[in-house]
């Protein structure tokens, strides 16, 4: 047989919480659902088996004693290295196994538009899930019938048995055979679930994103994970974000950003023009003298912010267009204007590093 640790490719010293993240990436790689080779089907046994035993600290000890390994290089007394060859001396018993268990927990993507973010939004998701069996209602019974008391360990999930060494008669206990330590049998498994208390089915749940929310950011929802087996409590669910990207818009923190092309005229004039946002109309006031590369910020029209209430800025970056294709009367009139002004001849200026990063971060993001 595999060693566990092996099977679950930690150390021996591992923590519980490196196990349990070893067993949670491994089994999201070979679940049926996911990979439905028989190959990985086997694996996925012998994964689940592993971290059933390496997870209980009972287990583990016992399995570390007398399992692959040796004694699994701890500190032992005498009585832990007798216990590992005669089992848990003296009738002690730890009681019989719950089948009622936790469910696992969850991890499903959702993508969302970028005016999604602004005030949050209210999502319906369909998720493929361990349910509560409906047919049982968790008991794993079929209908009609119980769970009965096992006849040969009597309830206990243990069988004691007394043992000749050389240091006289020892009495051990050891898991149930019958019952794999429950302590109780299904003598008639609800056949919609196969004894489970839970089948895999599609449910709809409601999801309230909240306004703020980022690429990359995890929503937390209790208890709407996997069901647990023999009716156990479900797991948590979590729902990790990816903002669709926006041909016109971006965001910056909590600010959005955009880029208004204006005519040369009403860089020079001035204007006043009245857009479509991802909220509404907006209002953007040019004024005369604009140049390439402003910024025209509108209050509170930015994204909602996550934590602390209000929004961010939208800030729109100008960028003027110069007509490449003028008619004779358009070409007299700029000549007339650019005679009316002093000559000058095109060269560097001095170099402004406002203009340099207005420039960098509109077009870099």
């Amino acid at each position: 047989m595999a060693d566990h640790y092996e099977v679950l490719g930690v150390e021996r010293s591992a923590t519980p919480e490196e196990i349990k993240k070893a067993y949670r990436r491994l089994a999201r790689e070979l679940h049926p659902d996911v990979n439905p080779s028989e190959e990985a089907a086997e694996r996925f046994k012998s994964v689940t088996h592993a971290y059933d035993v390496l997870s209980d600290p009972e287990q583990r000890e016992r399995y570390d004693l007398g399992g692959s390994g040796g004694f699994g290089g701890g500190n032992f007394g005498f009585g832990d290295i007798f216990d590992s060859f005669f089992g848990a001396a003296g009738g002690r018993s730890n009681g019989p196994r719950s089948r009622t268990e936790r469910g696992q927990d969850a991890l499903l993507r959702i993508e969302i538009d970028l005016d999604d973010v602004i005030f949050g939004s209210k999502r319906e998701l369909e998720i493929d899930t361990a349910v509560l069996c409906e047919a049982c209602k968790g008991s794993c019974c079929a209908p009609g019938t119980s769970i009965t008391t096992c006849d040969i360990c009597r309830g206990s999930g243990e069988i004691q048995r007394t043992v000749r060494s050389l240091l006289g008669n020892v009495m051990t206990s050891s898991p149930c055979g019958t019952c794999r330590g429950y302590g109780t049998i299904i003598p008639n498994p609800c056949p919609t679930c196969a004894g489970q208390g839970r089948v895999r089915a599609k449910r709809k749940i409601a999801v309230d994103v909240p306004a703020g929310v980022d690429t990359g950011m995890r929503l937390h929802l209790p208890g709407e994970g996997e069901a647990g087996p023999a009716g156990g409590p479900n797991g948590d669910l979590y729902l990790e974000v990816k903002v669709r990207h926006d041909d016109i818009f971006s965001r910056s923190g909590d600010d959005l950003l955009a880029t208004l092309e204006v005519q040369m005229t009403d860089a020079v004039l001035g204007a006043s023009v009245t857009l479509t946002a991802l909220d509404g109309e907006v209002s953007i006031e040019i004024k005369p003298g604009t140049q390439s590369a402003d910024i025209v910020t509108v209050k509170e029209r930015g994204v909602t912010r996550l934590r602390g209430g209000g929004r961010g800025d939208l800030k729109v970056g100008i960028h003027v267009q110069t007509p490449v294709r003028l008619n004779s009367s358009e070409l007299d009139l700029i000549k007339q204007f650019a005679s009316k002004r002093p000559p000058a001849k095109p060269q560097f200026s001095k170099f402004q590093q406002g203009l340099f990063a207005k420039l960098r971060d509109r077009f870099l993001g």
